[in-house]
């Protein structure tokens, strides 16, 4: 660590102690010594000046001093998340270096902190889960290099900014009391409805919600009569309200009727329908990755099963079916809405939200009648078993005569995909920092040796949209051994990028699946991280042996631009991209047998990280300090995208 001037470090320690004076009446940091850079939350120093202050769990309450943290001056990532700091955000434009602020899940009150607009190297904006309220100012348009924006979880009114910045890959404005039409700039309308949901005033494409039928912020009332009415127009109206009253009654009553009727006789007729409501929703069905559509409350689908013997069949659980994540029947699953996220080789997903506001993901398999049913139940119970921290868990499935369902955990974050490409479906993305690259490389190592771990487990599917981000950001799997369930007399309908991730020898859909396909697909998974390009050509047909030159070609490009994914200059980091090229490398070998175990993959992987451990940080598995300054901790919440 190169070590700056005196006066510049006492400089920031005197702030540190005086940030901890406010802050830390509990004395949860413990702060010794004269080498602040080794301070529990100091993550990384820069010529001796704190650079990186993370202080997160802690207990820290009382208000943020703001003569300390403005002394601050050369900190680029700064975080007070999961605490219970209160009072106004203070004014942050001394903080000309800063990059990225995490201030979520605090009790932090007051308008948006105007002053962040100002601040020309801001990519990351989390203010999630405080008491904010006010406008979001129009400003935040400002901020050119802003890559996520997170505000869901306050009391925000007024309009949504009209957002243009092409870097933006994260949104989330939910929970929140926004009205107003949403604004169709080309950058916003890439965004789902879970950006905005939970805001009953907006209105527009993006929420499916039409700004002739949106409801208005402030509607008449008779305790709030509008402006210019009569006395004698009061009481006409109170009399109407009256009288609608009481004919309204009776009208519900009569509705009650005719439902216990209705009811009566669907529970008589349930055994003669299909789910019919999921394959209006796909459009008569059909593969392929087509785009999303949303059905929300408003006429969304209905999952309504018919069961194998001509009755309703049964929702089967996969351990702790009575646990509380799990505490839904397939009746609540029937009256789930279900909302269309993407269409894939085996089948289509939807996020299912269900009366209670539990929400689930549900894979509608494409062919419900291969495998067997015996055959299905076995390979179904061998996947359902798995349990891992890198795994998205299979909780349940359904098994009708005409349907196939399996039931996952929703993961808000999004995936890797929609992480490097954001909303787009061109070949072109961003690069992400080394530490980034590493960090994903190690989680998705982990999780495909645990598949493999199981004799004759593959994956068959791997790529960066079956890769979904959870709570911590951590990687997870998903979609693996359902390729088990594709009837080979089928058709291949996989995209070309789906198509190039596929090693060579098993592109032919009636070849088996092996182990060392799936390392093919993670080195191609690889090589995605590090240049942001989604397997648009084969890669190791066009490039061959030119690879290295052609990755290290598009990161050069990006550093260029100003985008800074590599930390241009650093010879460290240019080691560890170099090993993550040459793991990589390895796992496209052409020829099956030279390539390694991902056993080996996962143990060269863990062996790099560890040798940069000291340039990265000293943080722990979970904190912003193993992530590059966009992508570190990155708040949740991101729709899912696959």
């Amino acid at each position: 660590m190169s070590v700056g001037g005196d006066n510049d470090n006492d400089k920031d320690k005197e702030a540190l102690l005086g940030l901890k004076a406010s802050l830390d009446p509990s004395n949860s940091l413990h702060w010794s010594g004269n080498d602040i850079c080794k301070w529990d939350g100091v993550k990384e120093c820069l010529r001796g000046r704190v650079s990186k202050l993370v202080l997160e769990n802690l207990n820290l309450s009382g208000t943020i001093d703001l003569t300390n943290l403005n002394q601050l001056d050369q900190i680029r990532v700064l975080s007070f998340k999961q605490n219970s700091i209160s009072g106004h955000i203070p004014n942050l434009s001394g903080l000309i270096n800063l990059k990225s602020v995490y201030f979520s899940h605090n009790n932090f009150s007051g308008e948006f902190p105007s002053s962040l607009t100002t601040l020309p190297r801001l990519k990351t904006i989390v203010l999630s889960g405080n008491q904010l309220s006010g406008e979001i100012p129009i400003t935040v348009v400002n901020v050119k290099r802003l890559y996520s924006l997170y505000l869901d979880d306050n009391r925000f009114t007024g309009g949504v900014p009209p957002l243009n910045q092409t870097g933006l890959k994260l949104l989330n404005l939910s929970n929140n009391q926004l009205s107003g039409e949403i604004p169709a700039t080309p950058v916003l309308v890439k965004f789902n409805s879970t950006s905005f949901s939970g805001n009953v005033g907006l209105c527009g494409d993006a929420i499916n919600v039409p700004c002739s039928l949106a409801p208005s912020p402030v509607n008449p009332s008779p305790e709030n009569p509008p402006a210019g009415k009569s006395q004698r127009h009061r009481k006409t109206r109170n009399i109407i309200i009256i009288a609608s009253s009481v004919g309204g009654f009776l009208l519900l009553c009569v509705f009650i009727t005719l439902v216990i009727i209705c009811l009566k006789k669907h529970k008589k007729n349930s055994a003669e329908k299909g789910i019919k409501g999921v394959a209006a929703a796909e459009g008569g069905g059909g593969g392929g990755s087509g785009g999303a559509t949303s059905s929300g409350k408003n006429g969304g689908s209905r999952f309504s099963p018919e069961g194998d013997d001509g009755g309703i069949g049964k929702l089967v659980f996969f351990g702790g079916g009575d646990s509380p994540e799990m505490s839904y029947s397939l009746e609540d699953l029937l009256k789930a809405s279900a909302e269309t996220l993407g269409r894939g080789t085996v089948g289509s997903t939807y996020k299912a939200v269900m009366e209670s506001g539990f929400i689930v993901t549900v894979k509608r398999l494409k062919d419900a009648r291969y495998p067997r049913v015996e055959e299905f139940r076995r390979h179904v119970d061998v996947i359902g078993r798995l349990r891992h921290q890198n795994l998205v868990p299979l909780r349940a499935y359904f098994q009708a005569k005409e349907e196939r369902l399996l039931v996952y955990d929703y993961f808000p974050n999004g995936s890797l995909f929609s992480l490097i490409h954001g909303s787009r479906t061109s070949a072109g993305g961003k690069p992400l920092h080394w530490t980034s690259c590493l960090k994903i490389a190690e989680d998705l190592a982990t999780g495909l040796l645990y598949i493999h771990q199981n004799p004759g487990l593959t994956h068959g599917n791997l790529k960066s949209s079956n890769i979904l981000l959870g709570s911590d950001f951590e990687s997870c799997i998903t979609d693996y051994g359902l390729m088990s369930f594709k009837n080979p007399d089928f058709p291949e309908e996989s995209s070309a990028s789906s198509l190039f991730y596929r090693a060579p020898e098993c592109r032919d859909p009636r070849k088996p699946l092996t182990q060392q396909a799936d390392v093919y697909s993670f080195g191609v998974l690889l090589l995605e991280l590090l240049t942001g390009k989604t397997p648009f050509q084969d890669l190791v047909l066009e490039h061959g042996s030119d690879i290295p030159k052609w990755v290290k070609s598009v990161r050069e490009e990006e550093t260029e631009s100003g985008d800074e994914p590599t930390s241009s200059g650093n010879e460290a980091s240019e080691e560890k991209l170099t090993a993550l090229l040459n793991i990589a490398m390895a796992c496209i070998s052409l020829a099956p047998e030279n390539r390694p175990v991902m056993k080996e993959v996962l143990r060269m992987i863990r062996e790099t990280r560890a040798e940069g451990a000291h340039v990265s940080s000293n943080s722990s598995d979970h904190s912003p300090g193993r992530w590059s300054d966009t992508v570190q901790s990155l708040p949740r919440d991101e729709h899912l995208s696959i």
